[in-house]
């Protein structure tokens, strides 16, 4: 079996790993409340309202 001559440095091997990684924008969905734009599971930062009920208090 083949052996490598040399140790592949953390740098060649972490670049080569991080090329299969996917940039891609966080989805959306909107506030079903106020219409705003949010994160899909997420409080929404307008109104403060998550799944029916009011989770945080927004000024």
């Amino acid at each position: 079996m083949a052996v490598p001559k040399k140790k592949t440095s953390k740098s060649k091997s972490r670049s080569r790993r991080a090329a299969a990684w996917k940039l891609e924008a966080p989805s959306r969905s909107i506030c079903p409340r106020c219409g705003v734009a949010k994160v899909p599971h997420v409080v929404c930062g307008n109104c403060g309202w998550y799944h029916g009920r009011q989770a945080i208090e927004v000024d």
